[in-house]
């Protein structure tokens, strides 16, 4: 871990055991949406989200009391869980709470079966690509084109997985 990754403030236990992970509800887009618009160049839409409060989804919101610290989106498919989207507020990034959310969905996934869990993560997001492989996940492949950049310009997705 560099200096700087260390010397970033990590949540207290006190914190870590006041956080609550619950499924995503249309209650919670506009806290969504926010995290959303502020985190990504190309956010997802409002649809985007509402479309995913069904079954074939793992949609769960990560809060410490009324604050939303973060959230995923993954979709179930035979033996394997895809992650769509793993989001923490700008403001929290760095405290763990990425990892926090990993190891629910990796519990979740392990529940109804999955063997294996997939994402696709912009080649250019460093950050990202190094916590997905401090959790496990190994670089599988790499998808051309797949992600909107700008002007109208396109950016490669690098597909990891997790067998768990």
């Amino acid at each position: 871990m560099s200096a700087t990754m260390s010397a970033r403030p990590q949540p207290t236990e006190d914190i870590r055991n006041a956080v609550t992970l619950r499924g995503m509800t249309p209650e919670n887009l506009d806290a969504v949406m926010a995290i959303e618009q502020t985190a990504y160049s190309h956010p997802w839409s409002r649809g985007n989200f509402r479309d995913s409060l069904n079954p074939l989804f793992e949609a769960q919101c990560l809060w410490l009391g009324d604050e939303l610290l973060g959230y995923f989106l993954a979709m179930h498919g035979v033996e394997e869980m895809h992650l769509l989207n793993i989001t923490v507020a700008p403001v929290r990034q760095g405290q763990g709470w990425a990892h926090m959310m990993l190891d629910a969905l990796s519990l979740m996934s392990r529940h109804v079966g999955a063997q294996t869990l997939w994402l696709e993560v912009r080649q250019s997001n460093a950050r990202a690509l190094q916590v997905y492989e401090r959790y496990g996940f190994v670089r599988v492949g790499l998808r051309k084109d797949y992600y909107p950049a700008d002007r109208q310009q396109r950016e490669h997705a690098v597909v990891m997985s997790l067998k768990l």
